[in-house]
């Protein structure tokens, strides 16, 4: 197995780790199919062994006690980095913790933008495949309604098509467009 692969790897096993018995809030799907996804999604697109692993693990400090010091050792400084780059602060207010996290992505490096950028994307995929099964009794799922959950992808979006040019942009763009015609 080459370097790349067991990075990958290693990213798998600590995403399989730290999400273990955790769901998704709305279907209540295993938790660990979203990290999955999204570094799958970053590999569709090219995007090196770092990158990919810091999108399989870029909910372990968000979301779970795995510590960060373990982390590090077993992917790396610049894995962890880009992961605090994608971490929202939850002692924060909601509004506050997503203008955070928004300003914290505009400052971070090219490959926290494209982390957060394939997490917008099947968070998005996800919730518009869900919203086809529920229909507006999604939005009593998230903690702020269909507003201001749209207020925030349109905000990320924006940031990033100022901040970074990459044609991942135009996938988030298009599923943005989607949540905004769907039903509330």
């Amino acid at each position: 197995m080459n370097a790349d692969d067991h990075l990958i790897q290693e990213g798998l096993l600590i995403a399989l780790e730290a999400h273990t018995g955790q769901i998704r809030k709305v279907m209540g799907d295993p938790f660990v199919i979203h990290p999955i996804m999204v570094g799958f999604k970053l590999k569709q697109y090219g995007f090196s062994a770092r990158v990919v692993a810091a999108g399989e693990v870029h909910d372990v400090y968000e979301d779970t006690s795995f510590p960060e010091v373990e982390l590090e050792r077993r992917l790396g400084t610049r894995v962890s980095t880009i992961v605090k780059m994608v971490t929202h602060d939850d002692s924060l207010p909601w509004e506050e913790k997503k203008a955070g996290y928004i300003e914290q992505v505009r400052q971070g490096w090219a490959e926290a933008k494209a982390v957060c950028c394939a997490d917008k994307i099947h968070n998005l995929g996800t919730l518009i495949d869900d919203h086809k099964i529920l229909g507006p009794a999604i939005w009593q799922k998230f903690t702020r309604g269909k507003a201001e959950k749209l207020w925030f992808d349109q905000s990320v979006l924006a940031m990033l098509k100022e901040t970074w040019a990459h044609p991942m942009i135009n996938e988030y763009e298009e599923l943005v467009r989607q949540m905004e015609t769907l039903s509330a």
